[in-house]
Parts: C-alpha cells; structure tokens; sequence
C-alpha cells in the first residue's frame, strides 16, 4: 500500500506527455537553442564579429510590402458597422420603433490596420511597412484618400497619417512587454491617443494659418475625433489581439 502510494505522488508530479509530432518539438527546439545561442555570442559567432542594424530578408521585406498595401485597401475600405444603441427618445417618453434602437456608422479601419501591422511585424518593421505607404503616397502613386503627392501634406487629415509613425512606436515599444489583455489594452489606448492628438493638432494648425473659423474646426474634430475613438479603440484591440497568434505561426514557419 505504500508503496502504490508512493507511485501515485510520483505520478502527479509528472509532467503530461507531449503529443505534439516530433518533427515539430524538434524544429521548436532548434529554435530555442538558436535563440539562446545567439544571446550568449552577444554579437560574436565563432569569433567573428556580427553587424549590428537592421537585417531584412526576403520574407521580411514580402511581409512589409504586402502589410503596407494593406493600409491602401484600408484607406479606401468603407464599411457599415451597425449595432444596438439606447436611443435618447427612451428616456423621454416619446414612442421607440426597433429602427431607433439600431445604429451604423460608416467606417474606415485604417487605425486598425495600421495597428495590427505594428503587432505583427514589431515596433521596426512596422514602422518601415507604414513610412513605405507615406512615401508611396507623396512621391509615386495616390493611395491616401484624397489623392497623393507632396502637395497632400497640406491636406487637414495629413496629420492622422503621419502620427501612424509615432503611434506604431509607441505601440511597439509597449507590446516589447507582451501581449497579454492588459498591454494589448494599455498599449491600443496610447497608439490610438498618439494618431489623434497628433492629427487634431496638425489640422489645428492648419485651419489658423488659413484663418479659419471655431466652428470650422469643432466640426471637423468631431467628425474625425468624434465617437469614431471609440470604434478606433475597440478594432484596433481586436487587431491585436489577432497579431498575438499570427505572430506564433510566422515564429514557427519563418
């Protein structure tokens, strides 16, 4: 009896076999020790020194090219979110039909897809992926939404796009941490924040170098800045969220 016992907190303390292929532990485990291999050189394999900077190969650069006319579909990208609201009309005792209950608003997702670069690509290639969208819009091809060229930086929205690169550091930076909900969260709410302060003070300074007025601007802001932070904040966490697992897979396969 003691002994089975025994045999019984021994067997707990075991840890659960490993189902997984072995063809995959094995490609896991090179991995890993590549990894470590390459902490422990500190920029030195078998004596030779390594340079230091940024090193992108072809996958790398498919991923980023492909990632930034992701952001030209986004721009152009409108779509009909539509959901339940409490509509004002409840608390005022007039009659509710199911229509005033309902809610859409046409939205585009280039926030979101700007964030979810950043998550899957990391804080440089990110950012390399959406300055490349900034310069293929000011020098060679139309892909903002109201055109192109160098001229466009004139445009009152300019400043959204612009504060992509700041935003997607941040962000960056933040999810270096992780992604667990909480930075995921912590890190949506700073980027998203980033892109509109930036672009509310751009066009700011804009609309008083061309003297235009208070109302002017207040419209404009709450057109662009409006309830749309909230859609914002709420795609670009989803966004994330997803970049959490497709980063594992380009991990494994790349």
């Amino acid at each position: 009896m003691r002994e089975n016992k025994e045999n019984i907190e021994n067997s707990e303390n075991m840890p659960e076999e490993d189902f997984r292929p072995k063809s995959i532990r094995y490609k896991i485990k090179q991995n890993i020790k590549q990894h470590f291999s390459k902490v422990k050189t500190k920029g030195k394999i078998k004596g030779k020194k390594v340079r230091k900077g940024l090193h992108i190969g072809i996958g790398s650069t498919t991923l980023i090219v492909f990632c930034a006319f992701m952001l030209v579909v986004a721009t152009f990208l409108r779509l009909d979110v539509t959901h339940m609201i409490i509509p004002f009309k409840l608390f005022s005792g007039k009659a509710c039909t199911l229509e005033d209950f309902m809610f859409t608003i046409k939205y585009i997702p280039q926030i979101p897809v700007a964030m979810f670069i950043v998550g899957l690509l990391g804080r440089r290639f990110g950012s390399i992926s959406i300055l490349l969208y900034l310069i293929t819009g000011l020098f060679f091809i139309p892909v903002f939404a109201l055109g192109g060229g160098l001229h466009y930086i004139t445009e009152y929205s300019f400043g959204y796009l612009a504060a992509f690169i700041p935003a997607g550091i941040i962000l960056g930076t933040i999810l270096k941490d992780g992604y667990s909900y909480k930075n995921i969260a912590k890190a949506v709410f700073w980027g998203v924040i980033t892109i509109h302060l930036v672009g509310i003070i751009y066009m700011t300074g804009l609309a008083v170098i061309r003297h235009a007025g208070i109302d002017f601007v207040l419209n404009w802001i709450n057109a662009q800045s409006g309830i749309k932070i909230i859609y914002d904040l709420i795609f670009s966490f989803m966004a994330i969220f997803i970049t959490k697992y497709l980063r594992v897979m380009l991990w494994f396969y790349m």
